[in-house]
């Protein structure tokens, strides 16, 4: 591998490609207001908050990690220990595999 070239002095890396996004309205000016929040432009912005997060992403799936909010935490430990409700074809067979009939 060759050494990186050094950049000028205050110069930003160029893109190299585009993405076409497309929003509805209220996407558009939530994204537009969280870029004025952190006084950016909106690509950005695009570029600061979506690449790390899918760099994480893909970490995460080479390591097999599934990554939850505390809200998808609690939802899928509720799931977990919550009783299923059976269905009347799994009573059914769970009387047969008693050896009870109907």
């Amino acid at each position: 591998m060759g050494a990186a070239r050094p950049r000028k002095r205050g110069s930003s890396p160029k893109a190299s490609a585009s993405v076409v996004v497309r929003l509805d309205e209220q996407g558009k000016r939530c994204l537009k207001q969280a870029a004025e929040l952190r006084h950016m432009s909106v690509s950005d912005y695009i570029r600061t908050v979506t690449v790390p997060r899918a760099e994480r992403e893909i970490q995460g799936a080479r390591e097999q990690v599934v990554a939850l909010t505390a809200d998808e935490q609690l939802a899928f430990w509720t799931a977990l220990n919550g009783m299923p409700a059976l269905t009347t074809a799994q009573r059914r067979l769970g009387t047969i595999m008693r050896g009870e009939r109907d």
